[in-house]
């Protein structure tokens, strides 16, 4: 790679092996702008490491480092003081960046100078690459979204993996913060939102796949806690005030990650098959027996299965 890249492209990996390739080369074919890929390994104990050596191997555009498991925020501040380029682009393993993100993404924040960050459209796909549901934000909903201050009402970009935003505006922020083992992107979203405007493009540049192992299933408890600590801190310096001491006072202590339960699984299952009643009935049907697999009392799932 010649010259300083115009993106850094972050990622953490923890045991990715299974769908990293893919994600790895949505990136790396990526096309229209000058990028870095920085990934960090972190703690792996499946093939995810051995992948990533022989990808840097090949391509000088990747720089990975590999370390002990610290979770994401952790690895993600690792991965984005590394970054060498103007902007930083998120990315999760698993994911899929869609032809042409990073360029278009780019031509939207260079176009309006008071732009801190861009998200782009996600589509989410199930467990199998079910076609789920489109999220689209406009620049208009991003804005008023991330100034709501109650969470029935707060949003924020479609997703974590689709935003891009300016380094210098990161730093400005203060990064991601270690207090936030999760919903460390909303904590960030709201801050980059005070450094300056926050835009939304309607093109659907992103592949987001849900999973019943994903941190959003497993950890919703610490989502919410983390979430209302974001909007605490927020509202502190909306009124110029310091949020260092609410978030040194905070008692919230993260879990460690526990396997995914019977009901956790589920509630995720019946969640996927409702997204798929109206569109593929055969592919829903899936889903509800496997609701009812895990628990045979699942009301709901069992009424829609009877039904088809």
């Amino acid at each position: 790679m010649n010259g300083v890249p115009e993106v850094s492209v972050v990622m953490s990996v923890y045991n990715g092996a299974e769908h990293l390739a893919e994600t790895m080369d949505s990136v790396l074919n990526q096309q229209g702008c000058a990028f870095e890929f920085i990934v960090i390994d972190d703690g792996s104990t499946d093939a995810s490491a051995q992948m990533l050596d022989d990808y840097a191997a090949r391509d000088p555009r990747l720089r990975v480092m590999h370390q002990q498991n610290t979770g994401l925020t952790r690895a993600l501040i690792r991965g984005c003081d590394m970054a060498k380029a103007e902007f930083i682009a998120r990315q999760d393993a698993g994911d899929i960046s869609l032809p042409g993100r990073l360029a278009a993404q780019v031509a939207c924040i260079r176009a309006q100078a008071q732009a801190v960050m861009v998200a782009c459209a996600v589509r989410f796909v199930g467990p199998g690459q079910e076609p789920l549901h489109c999220v689209i934000c406009s620049t208009e909903d991003l804005e008023m979204g991330l100034r709501q201050n109650d969470l029935n009402s707060l949003r924020g970009p479609p997703h974590h993996g689709a935003t891009l935003f300016r380094k210098d505006a990161y730093v400005r922020a203060g990064g991601y913060r270690t207090q936030f083992s999760v919903a460390q992107d909303l904590d960030l979203w709201l801050r980059l939102a005070e450094c300056g405007r926050c835009l939304g493009i309607p093109q659907v540049l992103y592949r987001a796949s849900l999973a019943a192992t994903s941190i959003s299933n497993r950890r919703r408890h610490e989502q919410f806690s983390m979430a209302e600590l974001a909007l605490a801190s927020r509202r502190l310096r909306m009124q110029g005030k310091s949020d260092e001491s609410l978030l040194a006072q905070s008692t919230f202590a993260p879990t460690a990650m526990a396997a995914v339960g019977s009901g956790e699984r589920a509630r995720f299952h019946y969640f996927i098959a409702c997204c798929l009643r109206r569109d593929d009935p055969a592919a829903a049907r899936k889903y509800y027996r496997r609701a009812l697999r895990e628990n045979p009392l699942h009301l709901r799932a069992l009424l829609h299965w009877v039904l088809g």
